[in-house]
């Protein structure tokens, strides 16, 4: 009588799936990258955006050029062919300010830290080479001082 395989059902599978270490660690990442969003548009908006916004306007999406005249009125009474180059300024000074922001205030300085780890790791790894290099010479000198105080009568048997 021979035993036949079952295929693992469905919830098994979508368990297996669930459960892969990629899986949860993407869930985990996208969990954070959705909070870690409220901190970067805060830091934008409440002293990046203010700091700009001393220098020049607040807000750019008014700034454009008409490419069809007459361009009158705003919104659905707009007339003419406008390109709104000033909210692709915007967008674009948007998206400068908070990848410097990332880099600045996260990246680099995690990076800076890693560094900082894994150079301690190694300056440990090579202390313990040293060590046990160290260690192995004295080991020798001790045997030949215990050789040489034996004198050639005493062999080994």
């Amino acid at each position: 009588m021979s035993e036949e395989k079952k295929e693992p059902g469905i919830l098994e599978g979508f368990k297996a799936f669930l459960m892969r270490g990629n899986v949860v660690d993407l869930a985990v990442a996208v969990v954070i990258g959705a909070a870690f969003t409220n901190i970067v548009n805060s830091m934008v908006k409440g002293v990046i955006n203010p700091l700009v916004g001393a220098i020049g306007t607040k807000n750019l999406d008014n700034y454009s050029s008409c490419l069809k005249a007459p361009c009158t009125g705003t919104g659905d009474t707009a007339t003419g062919i406008r390109i709104m180059w000033g909210s692709v300024l915007g967008a674009t000074l948007t998206f400068v300010i908070t990848a410097a922001v990332v880099y600045f205030l996260m990246v680099l300085p995690m990076s800076k830290y890693l560094a900082r780890q894994a150079a301690r790791q190694k300056e440990k790894e090579g202390t313990q080479e040293v060590i046990e290099v160290t260690e192995l010479e004295i080991l020798k000198e001790i045997r030949d001082a215990l050789v040489a105080q034996r004198g050639p009568e005493h062999t080994e048997r």
